[in-house]
């Protein structure tokens, strides 16, 4: 593999001599064989199915996807997000006629039409719990969708009738439907195809189709018989070992048969004609066609004709979306970064801003020179980080850096002579600003921006010393001090905590403070006194009074009188090099002092009461501002400092608002605090008094320059960061030859993101992705909590309940029960063709009426007043119901003896959800099933796994009263009783951490399905538009040595949970680990506590 350190320099922006390359997706046959439509830039095409020039026929803003077909070849459906995240419109190609057919705040994801063209089917997320997929069917004519399968906490997707119209093949289990991009894949991308029969009677069955487990394979297709199925597979086969080919089988008879013969690349989005003589499908950005008889496959070949409506260049006048503020030591500006340039404003009037920056790359991690006229900051442009310098009173810039190695972090010395930085991720290093010599000053591990939000060290107010906090042994983070002049370094503290956001040195020189702390504990603020503290007394203020002044000198009082001198104005005359203007007179600064010599006892915590996440000292050194959580929002809280103040230190809150906070830092005069909050600048008073500081950034984006620079981006992040230096074997150089041309031919953002996420694919791995920005699309959709007969609707147009979710709207209201049916919405009939999720549309949090009749003739018709809430809300409670009703499953099957928990994730929240799950009545039981199914990780699994790990070692007993575990009296949680654990697939991440730790600890055994297979830590980054790309970074291996990544935690027992089993009230599942546990208890009798 190519050293990737040899692509530095290699970056791509426009005017490159590399040539644009189209990239062609999703292609569909028409029924006829004659044509096929595609997607590409976000529109979609039609061509010649024998290939040749390509005719743009839908075009839109937003992002198109998906076309299919008609079966009479008449009409197209498509996805489309002009609507919010997607929805299904339909288009009548002799016409033009567009009509939308779903109106659902969730992804609609388009699978097929039936064969008589009524029914157009779909999948979506929108009503399963965990972000889980069921198959839905809507009318072509309108109406509400209807789930044709709805296996509870199951992904179904990707559905396709069959041509009788009596079953419908779909894919199962597994997580391609949204990670169809991966090249290859772990045990939660397996996949399987299923078939449901008897749709339309009441006693639908299920049945497997493919091959259990070992690879991904979805897609099914039809032949026109019906006797064949079709679908892409990536089992190995040969020496196509994980290669993605088209198969056939023929349901019931358990014959499978490789059709394609591509031995690398990807098959993906295929589609198949109506007889079923001919599959398209994307490969290797091209577009494919498949000979069903032969097996053979050919690229059609094609151009583009068309203009399309992508962006171009576009002129933004920007006021939000700022990611760094910096103010300037003398408090009369404002610096900020805003998508990756950076401009200055006046910090007291804002309006609009200067420009200092302007390149297709990211400038980020500004700072400001103790004069207040400099700037330096960060740039990628020549494809490695460097810092530059820019002089405001000539305005240019210099280029301060440019070794091979990246640079980063730039801090000016309070005196202005010299820089600090980091170079990579080992050196930190002072640069002479006149000299222009550079030194290294510390040696060590850095976390380094821009996965950082703050900097890791700090200048003493002498500019002798720098604090720093780098990464130690056991990944603990202490402060270390270091002499600028010798490089001569010493550990200040010793703790044994792994977080650190923020550092400060006291104005006087004479203390640290920074704040520390572990994950899921409240984050303490550490101060230490670099020489002994001398104590302060209050009665010394007045004695002091009586000290004589002493007297000015003649001189000094002439001095006084005569005209200030001229320095503020910037001077026309360029420097001959960075300077800060040392020249200018200064105060004094009174040398700062370092006694290691029992540095260790010299630390303390300050009693500040709130969980800092971010700490900066006052000018005045009285004040610390804080940024701490509180209750779950970030605000900014005033810590006085002062020893000799007469009211007891107490933090006071400065802001109570819900928007994340950053970047908080005094203004000189110490009146007023500067912050960024949701990406705008605030300014809050000492006594509470906010306001806002309006800036107005304007600049032309270039989304041909601008792609480059996000591509490039993404590509170097993973180069630096991948937890794997072998990138899973993938040639990382090469594959950024291989998307680079697609890149350049990108022609929107979505298009963009797609092939980022292509890209990232190749690695093969985990917690990969690229992701658009936080949208501005909210969700619109009221939910009920109700669910509906899918017959009655479709035969009769009637709504008849079949579920009422617990606490739900409907359920809260008190008149709603299953088998009642909804007539009205706010006075409108229903009928075939009400789309109930437009009635529903913007109705969140408001008053909604709903006539509601006992029986299908509409008697006893009623109203009933509900409040709909959002889809996340409707999908927790459907969660909390399946939660309570496996709890009393496993009561019932267990004869009371076992109580149950289940961990939705591995976040905090679960773990409190934990806490309140295991209450007296299953503390009670003799013993308890541990669930952590569908769990989708966090990080507290440790803490989780503590709970059931503890042992009793003592009892304590009130007088009169039973004994208790000293534990529980002393406030500890501990279960202390025998558990079993239940895991499939889908536990994955932190899950398979708690899994492994459960099993080493020998805490009991494990049954159900091997874990995912899906476990690297992962951090995430934004880039220059926004785009948010996932960097995992780091391994997770097992006591003996595997690395977990790809490899699934074992179970002791496997039983795997066939699909549809819910609709049966039954799980296999809690059956098995039921029936293990009970059997390791024994009789009740010999049931020890």
């Amino acid at each position: 593999m190519l050293n990737p350190r040899l692509a530095y320099g290699a970056k791509v922006e426009s005017g490159s001599d590399v040539t644009p390359q189209a990239y062609f997706s999703e292609p569909a046959l028409s029924p006829d064989r004659k044509e096929i439509a595609f997607v590409s830039g976000g529109d979609i095409w039609t061509v010649s199915a024998m290939g040749g020039v390509a005719s743009l026929l839908v075009s839109h803003p937003a992002t198109e996807s998906r076309p299919m077909y008609s079966p009479d070849g008449k009409q197209l459906a498509f996805v489309s997000t002009r609507t919010g995240n997607g929805d299904i419109y339909v288009l009548t190609l002799a016409t033009g006629d567009l009509r939308r057919v779903t109106f659902d705040d969730a992804l609609d994801q388009l699978d097929g039409w039936s064969r008589d063209g009524q029914w157009i089917y779909f999948s979506s997320t929108s009503r399963d719990i965990g972000g889980l997929n069921d198959l839905y069917r809507v009318n072509l004519a309108g109406g509400t969708p209807m789930q044709v399968s709805a296996d509870r906490y199951t992904n179904e997707y990707f559905g396709a009738p069959a041509p009788d119209g009596s079953s419908v093949a779909f894919t199962a289990r597994g997580i391609a439907s949204g990670q169809w991009w991966r090249k290859g894949h772990s045990h939660i991308d397996e996949s399987e195809i299923w078939l449901l029969r008897n749709l339309e009677s009441g006693n639908a069955t299920y049945e497997r189709i493919t091959q259990p487990g070992g690879a991904k394979e979805m897609w099914p297709m039809w032949s026109l018989d019906g006797r064949s199925l079709f679908y892409v597979s990536d089992r190995a086969d040969g020496n196509r070992v994980g290669t993605q080919n088209i198969w056939t089988t023929n349901p019931g008879k358990a014959t499978y048969r490789r059709l394609s013969n591509f031995t690398e690349g990807r098959v993906l989005w295929p589609s198949i004609s109506y007889d079923g003589r001919e599959i398209v499908f994307e490969h290797d950005f091209h577009i494919w066609k498949l000979d069903t008889e032969s097996g053979k496959a050919a690229e059609v070949q094609l151009t583009r004709r068309g203009a399309a409506a992508g962006p171009a260049v576009e002129h933004l006048r920007l006021t939000d979306q700022i990611s760094e503020l910096q103010l300037s030591p003398d408090g009369k500006k404002i610096a900020f970064v805003i998508r990756g340039e950076v401009f200055a404003a006046s910090a007291s009037e804002g309006g609009d801003a200067a420009r200092v920056s302007s390149t297709p790359a990211e400038e980020s991690q500004v700072t400001w020179s103790p004069d207040s006229r400099h700037l330096a900051y960060v740039s990628d442009r020549d494809g490695t980080p460097h810092i530059f310098y820019y002089d405001f009173s000539n305005s240019s810039e210099t280029q301060l850096t440019s070794d091979a190695a990246d640079d980063s972090t730039p801090i000016f010395s309070p005196d202005g002579k010299s820089l600090a930085f980091l170079r990579g991720t080992r050196e930190l290093r002072v640069l002479d600003l006149k000299a222009k010599k550079e030194r290294v000053v510390a040696s060590g591990t850095f976390e380094r921006a821009p996965l950082i939000s703050d900097r890791p060290f700090v200048w003493s107010p002498d500019s002798k010393w720098i604090a720093y906090v780098p990464l130690g042994e056991r990944q603990f983070k202490n402060v270390y001090i270091t002499s600028v002049d010798n490089g001569s370094s010493k550990p200040a503290t010793f703790l044994a905590n792994v977080f650190s956001n923020s550092l400060s040195w006291s104005p006087d020189g004479t203390f640290l403070l920074f704040d520390t702390g572990q994950r899921t504990e409240t984050f303490q603020l550490a101060r230490v006194d670099l020489i002994p503290r001398t104590p302060r007394y209050r009665e010394d203020q007045f004695r002091d009074l009586f000290k004589e002044e002493t007297p000015r000198s003649l001189t000094s009082v002439t001095r006084s009188t005569e005209a200030p001198r001229e320095s503020v104005a910037p001077s026309a005359t360029p420097s001959a090099s960075p300077s800060t203007s040392p020249e200018d007179k200064k105060p004094t600064t009174k040398p700062v002092q370092v006694v290691f010599d029992d540095i260790r006892k010299r630390l303390s915590l300050l009693p500040v009461g709130v969980d800092v996440n971010y700490q900066a000292i006052s000018p005045d050194g009285k004040s610390l501002v804080m940024i701490a959580n509180v209750a779950n929002q970030s605000n900014l809280y005033l810590y006085p400092l002062d020893e000799l103040a007469r009211e007891p230190a107490v933090a006071k809150q400065l802001t109570a608002t819900a928007g994340f906070k950053s970047s908080a830092q005094f203004s000189p005069d110490n009146k007023e605090i500067f912050y960024l909050e949701n990406g705008r600048i605030g300014v809050v008073s000492l006594d509470g008094r906010t306001r806002s500081l309006s800036v107005t950034a304007e600049m032309d984006v270039d989304f041909s320059r601008e792609k480059m620079e996000v591509f490039h981006q993404a590509w170097s992040y993973l180069r630096d960061f991948f937890y794997d230096s072998n990138y899973h074997s993938a040639n990382w150089q090469e594959v950024k030859t291989t998307y680079e041309p697609l890149v350049a031919g990108a022609r929107t953002s979505d298009e963009l993101r797609r092939l980022l996420q292509l890209m990232v694919g190749e690695l093969n791995a985990s917690h990969l992705g690229a992701s658009a920005p936080a949208s501005v699309t909210q969700a619109t959709t009221g939910r009920l909590g109700l669910r509906f007969d899918r017959r009655e609707y479709e035969n009769n147009g009637r709504l008849r309940v079949t579920e009422v979710i617990a606490l739900s709207p409907a359920s809260l209201a008190g008149t709603v029960k299953t088998g009642d049916y909804i007539v009205a919405v706010d006075g409108r009939a229903i009928d075939q063709h009400t789309n109930l999720d437009d009635q529903l549309n913007y109705k969140i949090g408001r008053r909604v009426t709903l006539t509601v009749a006992s029986n299908a003739d509409g008697a006893g018709k009623r109203e009933v007043v509900v409040r709909p809430v959002n889809g996340p809300t409707e999908r927790a409670l459907l969660y909390r119901q399946w939660v309570e009703r496996n709890r009393e499953y496993v009561a019932r099957i267990s004869n009371g003896r076992l109580g149950y928990v289940h961990m939705f994730d591995m976040g905090s929240g679960s773990l409190n959800q934990l806490y309140i799950d295991l209450d007296a009545e299953n503390q009670a039981r003799d013993g308890v099933v541990v669930d952590i199914r569908n769990n989708s990780g966090g990080f507290v699994n440790v803490y989780a796994i503590d709970v059931l790990a503890r042992r009793g070692y003592l009892t304590m007993t009130l007088r009169g009263l039973r004994g208790a575990p000293a534990r529980t009296v002393l406030g500890q949680r501990s279960l202390d009783r025998p558990t079993i654990l239940v895991t499939n697939q889908h536990s994955l991440s932190d899950a398979e951490d708690f899994t492994e730790g459960y099993r080493t600890l020998r805490l009991g055994q494990v049954v159900g399905e091997p874990t995912a297979g899906w476990i690297i830590y992962t951090w995430n980054q934004s880039l220059i538009d926004g785009t948010i790309l996932r960097l995992p970074r780091m391994r997770i291996t097992a006591n003996d040595g595997t690395d977990m990544e790809l490899h699934p935690r074992p179970v002791d027992v496997e039983v795997t949970r066939p699909i549809g089993e819910t609709l049966t009230d039954r799980d296999s599942q809690l059956d098995t680990a039921v029936r293990v546990l009970l059997k390791q208890l024994g009789s009740p009798q010999t049931t020890g506590n």
